[in-house]
């Protein structure tokens, strides 16, 4: 497995894990903590694990957590997914970066979100499994979503939406969300 970092979002690494293919499919690692610990995250900070399913065409996101934030593990375990990490940490050198992977079951690939991240991606295959290794206990309160199809954001979603949830659906703008909650603190 090897960590690279992603330059478009500071702190944002990639790891890639290497597949020992053979006639019957294949294994790799999908997580080392030696190699977590080497690009400087704390691989005992992660306390949960989670995973989502979804239909082809679904949006999930723009997702983030107020307060202290959660940094997260992100791989698409099977089908296909097109990833977006939004960089809002106002005091961060990529404050209000985007950058857009494709995660899929053939490679593994995990895509680590720093906290202070939104997070968001749509399923391109019937379906595309998403699991999460998530560094804080999930609080409803701290929950922030930012409208997925926000103008200036402009996040090229590759397929027509074919369902978004409720919440996802009646998202505030970028700017709201900026404003209302994610107000920069003095230095």
């Amino acid at each position: 497995m090897r960590a690279t970092p992603v330059p478009a979002i500071a702190g944002a690494y990639l790891f890639e894990p290497t597949a020992h293919v053979d006639e019957r499919g294949f294994f790799c690692r999908t997580f080392d903590k030696d190699v977590v610990a080497s690009a400087g995250i704390d691989p005992e900070a992660f306390i949960q694990d989670s995973v989502s399913r979804s239909r082809r065409g679904v949006v999930r996101g723009l997702h983030l957590r107020s307060g202290a934030g959660e940094a997260k593990l992100v791989r698409c375990s099977y089908g296909r997914v097109f990833d977006v990490v939004v960089d809002l940490r106002p005091h961060s050198p990529t404050y209000l970066a985007k950058k857009y992977f494709e995660l899929s079951g053939e490679t593994q690939v995990t895509v680590y979100v720093p906290a202070g991240c939104a997070h968001g991606f749509q399923a391109l295959t019937e379906p595309a499994d998403v699991s999460y290794r998530i560094d804080r206990a999930h609080d409803p309160a701290e929950d922030v979503t930012i409208a997925f199809d926000d103008a200036e954001l402009a996040i090229p979603w590759p397929l027509p939406l074919t369902s978004v949830s409720a919440r996802d659906r009646q998202a505030p703008s970028l700017a709201a969300v900026i404003s209302s909650t994610l107000r920069p603190s003095p230095r």
